[in-house]
């Protein structure tokens, strides 16, 4: 790697209020003053990201374009020997005569970005729209900045107009270009929540990659929001730009103490004005570093996190914290100590930027207002010059060397127990991050690998080590895909894991048989492979299998030691993995299950229950169709104590009970106090299912029952629902986290 280099910014956002344009360049005094460029030079930066806006250099028609501004101070950037990182919006909805929604937007920001390459064809970096995400929120869903909308299909409407300015923007600089680097930035934090609001975190927590996830083609039909945005009538766009991405070159990562959320459905211990929702619920979206233990993950999660995800090599776009003076130099030093940190365990972090060198104004108000509220930068704009600040001489130090100022020492308040500011919760519930600050560096050094990021098992099983302590890796297809053996050997080599969980593959047991090679392929092909790289490398692994293995002729539920014979493509894709899994030897464990159901996946059957008869809607079940239901919570418990033990071979793994799908519902329904009467039994053939079921699959074990209970394991289940209580609905927890999933109209500070 090079050396992790330093870069720096002035906060130049040009922001739209109804009719009245704020930008910063101009208050910080900065339009006026170009020998601060001088002044950021000797702090010893490298890079400079800089404006080139579009609202500043054509504010009222295309065809009238002043670049004088721009061209003296880029000219004196480049004499500095500064390289300038060129932004053309930053936080903008563009010039007077367009907006975020224009149907000639993105083609109107192309033109211009190809006007700007041609003036500046010796500039190689650039970042073509800052924070398309956040920008597109607090422009089209939170109202604040124009067109000041709060509608959900408008608002990602807008920000596939900013993906595609951006994708048509870098085709055009690259025509003068070739070699120009996309430095996409955006605002990356976490959301915890209490478990009620488990489903609102879900929805947030994959709604954050979109900018880069669309960038890099990897919305498809398989990706969590196909669906959701294809319902607001954006698939044939979402399949243009899967077709034709344009993934970055560089992903920065703007993180600041406010980027890490929680929420919280107990309202009463807030104030009043922190209560917010998402329509269906009440609760409080507060700073996770104000409540949550242990604290949030930070910027060092978030860098973990995207590398894992993409990749891709990291920035750090702005690191900025208005503070006072030891804590803004705490925040920056702690950017650029664990920048160093991350790349010492390989995450390719290439450069921190010291941002807002001047400082920002009102973003307490989140632009909205003009009050005058100043944060001080490594330069108090204040003072006539502007007055460096120990802000300055550590950007400084970090850049040539040198002693900290003893004053700046110690641990940010972020890092102290000050930061608490409201009563405390302790995270347990919330999508697990990849930072553990319990985990020893012995046991993080060879973590538990555990394939399938999106699917409800793989997340579950995630949960279930952040419960217990033990470290462990959640993989995405983007960092380990089962059908790419060199992609599976890099994840297994770079992580070192003391063992590897399969909870990846196809799950669709119906599609499967109208595509029984893709099924095939995910389900024994991949899951084969990466069993064998594990053998290879003498890790152990645990895959999962299915009760549809078999034909369902049996009279008492199925045992280990019964011949399987699937009826479906499905479930001779689980056998087939089962057997030649089995025969590779060493650690391997293969769990047969069936029937999942959790209170925290809103796709399974019980959730289905819930929701259709909270409603008072009627239920249909099959009545000839015999089952071992399992509760998520126990089948990973038990998972994880298999595999600590060294259990090897096969075995089911299913709650002790055999129940029919609306025996099943019945049950759900009396635990829950649900009308029962509103269920239909009826036969499985009236659903006209493409694939064939077996009429009894119930699951023994002739190997120690270590499953509670069905009826145990659904009152469990019943009292986890029943925590939630909100004007009067108790399906509140397991109501769709993305299905259905409301976006609340609530502000957090970029």
């Amino acid at each position: 790697m090079q050396p992790l280099e330093l870069w720096g910014g002035h906060e130049c956002s040009v922001n739209r209020v109804g009719g009245v344009f704020h930008d910063q360049t101009i208050r910080s005094g900065h339009q006026h003053r170009i020998e601060d460029l001088e002044r950021f030079a000797a702090l010893g930066i490298q890079a400079l990201r800089y404006p080139v806006l579009w609202e500043r250099i054509a504010p009222q028609r295309p065809d009238k374009q002043d670049w004088a501004w721009t061209d003296r101070r880029l000219a004196r950037i480049r004499a500095l020997g500064l390289r300038p990182i060129a932004g053309l919006l930053h936080h903008g909805s563009g010039p007077k005569h367009t907006n975020l929604l224009d149907e000639s937007f993105a083609e109107g920001f192309a033109r211009f970005a190809r006007a700007a390459a041609e003036r500046y064809p010796w500039i190689a970096e650039w970042t073509p729209i800052n924070e398309p995400l956040t920008t597109a929120r607090f422009s089209a869903l939170y109202g604040h900045w124009h067109p000041h909308l709060s509608d959900e299909p408008m608002f990602w409407a807008a920000l596939l107009n900013e993906i595609d300015a951006t994708r048509l923007a870098m085709r055009e600089i690259r025509a003068v270009r070739p070699d120009a680097r996309l430095i996409q930035t955006e605002d990356l934090g976490r959301t915890y929540a209490t478990r009620p609001v488990a489903d609102q975190a879900n929805f947030d927590n994959t709604r954050r990659w979109m900018t880069w996830d669309l960038l890099a083609g990897l919305v498809t039909p398989e990706h969590p929001f196909w669906a959701r945005l294809e319902g607001f009538g954006l698939g044939d766009r979402l399949r243009a730009i899967a077709d034709d991405p344009c993934p970055p070159d560089v992903i920065g990562l703007n993180h600041y103490l406010t980027s890490d959320r929680f929420l919280d459905h107990r309202i009463e211990a807030y104030p009043p004005e922190r209560i917010g929702g998402n329509g269906d619920m009440a609760f409080v979206d507060v700073e996770a570093v104000r409540v949550a233990l242990p604290g949030p993950g930070g910027l060092e999660g978030a860098l973990e996190e995207a590398w894992a995800r993409y990749r891709i090599p990291l920035v750090v776009s702005e690191s900025h914290n208005g503070c006072t003076r030891e804590e803004q130099v705490r925040w920056l030093r702690e950017a650029w100590e664990t920048a160093l940190a991350l790349r010492g365990r390989g995450v390719d972090v290439q450069a921190v930027t010291a941002w807002a060198l001047l400082g920002t104004f009102d973003w307490n108000s989140l632009l909205t207002r003009h009050s005058g509220h100043y944060e001080v930068g490594a330069f108090d704009v204040r003072s006539d010059p502007p007055r460096p600040t120990a802000l300055a001489a550590e950007i400084a130090r970090l850049a040539k060397g040198g002693a900290p100022h003893p004053a700046t020492q110690g641990p940010g308040w972020w890092r102290r127990d000050l930061r608490l500011q409201f009563r405390p919760v302790f995270r347990t519930v919330e999508t697990p991050e990849p930072k553990r600050a319990w985990s020893t560096p012995a046991a993080a050094a060879h973590p538990l690998l555990i394939a399938g990021a999106t699917g409800t098992l793989g997340k579950a099983l995630a949960r279930a080590c952040e419960w217990r302590g033990i470290a462990y890796r959640l993989t995405g297809r983007a960092e380990l895909a089962l059908d790419d053996a060199a992609s599976i050997a890099r994840a297994l080599d770079e992580t070192q894991p003391w063992g590897v969980i399969n909870a990846a593959g196809w799950v669709r047991v119906d599609a499967a048989e109208i595509d029984p090679d893709g099924c095939l392929a995910a389900n024994t092909a991949g899951a084969v492979r990466l069993a064998r790289a594990c053998a290879e490398r003498d890790v152990a692994f645990v895959g999962f299998s299915s009760d549809l293995v078999f034909d369902g002729e049996s009279a008492r539920p199925y045992l280990e030691s019964d011949a399987p014979a699937p009826l479906n493509v499905y479930g001779l894709s689980k056998l087939r993995a089962e057997a030649q899994i089995l025969a590779l030897g060493g650690r391997m464990l293969m769990l047969r299950t069936a029937a999942f159901f959790s209170p925290f996946d809103p796709y399974n059957f019980a959730a289905h229950v819930v929701r259709t008869l909270g409603h008072e809607q009627t239920l249909a079940a099959a009545s000839d169709l015999v089952v071992s239901p399992t509760y998520v919570p126990d089948l990973v418990e038990m998972t994880l104590d298999l595999m600590l033990d060294g259990e090897t071979g096969l075995r089911h793994l299913a709650n002790e009970g055999a129940v029919s799908w609306a025996e099943f519902a019945r049950l759900i329904a009396g635990a829950l106090g649900l009308n029962d009467g509103l269920i239909r039994a009826v036969p499985a053939a009236s659903f006209g299912w493409p694939a064939a079921r077996p009429a009894f699959a119930a699951l023994g074990t002739e190997r120690g029952e270590i499953m509670p209970a069905l009826d145990n394991a659904i009152a469990r289940y019943a009292a986890m629902v029943a925590e939630v209580e909100f004007s009067g609905e108790a399906e509140a927890v397991v109501e769709g986290a993305l299905a259905n999933q409301p976006v609340r109209p609530s502000a957090q500070v970029s």
